[in-house]
């Protein structure tokens, strides 16, 4: 078994070659091409634009199918600053409800990774620095708001060194917890104050910043960032919980 980690492979041809059992994951797709590709199961999780097979485009499906099977997906779309209004109360309520569903787990459980993904708890360090990033330091103007506990993703360049990426942490759930609090009443402030101008605005340059890099920003990519983070990194984490159940009930 060969691993390519961090290679750029951009233009590589495969042919007669047996890819079953593979995971890619960080990974970059855009223009692959795939014929005489087979699979009795083929599994995607990302974010895609067209995605054609067999010459259909199934894109818009599966993200209709997505809506129908969950309707609050919905509202994380929000068009206007009331849409904000909507969507994070949603976004609050999901969260409790899957912190609850964590502690019926032993605590160990918690920090143990499922197929490779982040745990639990690692996935709330993660929107913490998510937070710092899109709201204290883009939104706010704090160029190093960054918590020790915060996680960025794998793949995140720092050259400023400030963004902390402690791998070996491993906070109690209340520990993180207890700083998701503080970061989610600021992004529910900010909400609260939201007007449409504000929305269609865009933020000032943060001189020093480590991470997103000093530029000015759409406040509604800001803000649209932390719904969507808060969004899909419950749904892996739900995911993963429930692997984790099964395993105790099959016990």
């Amino acid at each position: 078994m060969a691993d390519f980690i961090e290679r750029d492979l951009t233009g590589s041809r495969f042919h007669v070659v047996d890819l079953s059992g593979s995971r890619f994951g960080d990974v970059n797709l855009s223009g692959v091409l795939i014929r005489g590709g087979w699979a009795d199961r083929l599994e995607l999780d990302g974010d895609f634009g067209e995605l054609v097979v067999n010459g259909v485009d199934v894109a818009p499906y599966v993200a209709a199918e997505m809506d129908r099977l969950d309707p609050e997906r919905v509202l994380m779309r929000p068009t206007d600053a009331d849409g904000f209004r909507v969507a994070w109360p949603v976004v609050e309520q999901r969260w409790a409800e899957a912190v609850d569903r964590a502690r019926r787990l032993p605590p160990e459980l918690l920090h143990e990774r499922v197929d490779g993904e982040w745990s639990f708890i690692e996935t709330l360090r993660h929107l913490v620095m998510a937070t710092d990033a899109w709201v204290l330091c883009a939104l706010l103007g704090d160029p190093a708001p960054f918590h020790p506990l915060g996680l960025p993703h794998s793949e995140m360049d720092d050259p400023t060194g400030i963004v902390p990426r402690d791998l070996d942490a491993r906070p109690t759930l209340d520990e993180v917890l207890a700083v998701r609090a503080e970061r989610m009443a600021v992004v529910g402030q900010q909400i609260a104050e939201l007007t449409d101008e504000r929305l269609a605005g865009t933020t000032e340059p943060v001189p020093g910043a480590a991470y997103p890099p000093t530029d000015s920003y759409a406040v509604r990519r800001c803000l649209g960032a932390i719904l969507n983070e808060e969004w899909d990194h419950r749904r892996f984490a739900e995911r993963d919980l429930a692997v984790l159940e099964e395993r105790l009930r099959s016990a």
